[in-house]
C-alpha cells in the first residue's frame, strides 16, 4: 500500500504537458526568438520527448547543422550538433532517450510546421526536429508534426542556409542559445 502511495504522489507532482517552446536563435546575422506552439494532442510522445530534453538544457548550443533554401531548417542533434563542437557528425546523432514510434497525422506541411527527423525508418526519431520555410506536402502522413510556429517566423527566415542539395552548414551556423518550456 505504501508503494502505491509513493507512486501516486509522483504521478500527482509530476508536470503536465507543456504546450510550447520559446527558442533563442543566435547567429552572424540573425538574432530573435521564435515560439512554438506543440501538439500534444497529436504527437504526445513525440512532444514529451522534445520538452523532456529542452528542460534538461540539453538543445541549449545546439546549432541548425541542416538548412536547404525554399525547403526547410534542421536542428535538435544534442549528441553531435552542439556549437563550437566538431560539426563533421552534425545531424547524425540523437539523444541518450529511444527512438519514437511514428505518431502520423493528416496535419499538412506548411510554413511554419514543425516536425521531427528520423532516418529511412519512420520509428527512428529521437531528437532531432525541422522548421518549414515553404509547404512540403510530399512529407505529409511522412513525418510526424510535433507543432507550428506562432511567433518568430522572421527569425526562421534568417537562419543561415547550408550548401548543395544536402543543406549541410559551413562555417558558423546559426545556434539555438536556449530553449525554454512554456506552458
Amino acid at each position: 500500500m505504501r508503494n502505491a502511495l509513493a507512486a501516486l504522489a509522483i504521478v500527482a507532482a509530476a508536470p503536465a504537458f507543456a504546450t510550447g517552446l520559446e527558442i533563442e536563435i543566435e547567429g552572424e546575422n540573425n538574432a530573435g526568438t521564435v515560439v512554438i506552439d506543440l501538439y500534444e494532442d497529436v504527437a504526445p510522445k513525440h512532444v514529451e520527448q522534445i520538452t523532456a530534453l529542452a528542460a534538461e538544457g540539453l538543445y541549449d548550443g545546439v546549432v541548425f547543422h541542416r538548412v536547404i533554401d525554399g525547403f526547410m531548417a534542421q536542428t535538435g542533434d544534442v549528441q553531435f550538433g552542439k556549437a563550437g563542437g566538431d560539426m563533421s557528425r552534425a545531424g547524425t546523432g540523437g539523444s541518450d532517450r529511444p527512438d519514437l514510434p511514428a505518431e502520423f497525422s493528416d496535419i499538412p506541411y506548411e510554413r511554419g510546421i514543425v516536425g521531427m527527423a528520423r532516418s529511412n525508418n519512420p520509428n527512428s526519431a529521437n531528437s532531432q526536429f525541422f522548421i518549414m520555410f515553404e509547404p512540403g506536402y510530399f512529407l505529409n502522413g511522412q513525418y510526424t508534426v510535433v507543432g507550428t510556429v506562432t511567433s518568430g517566423m522572421e527569425v526562421v527566415d534568417q537562419i543561415k542556409r547550408g550548401q548543395g542539395r544536402s543543406g549541410t552548414v559551413v562555417g558558423q551556423p546559426d545556434t539555438m542559445v536556449k530553449v525554454t518550456v512554456t506552458e
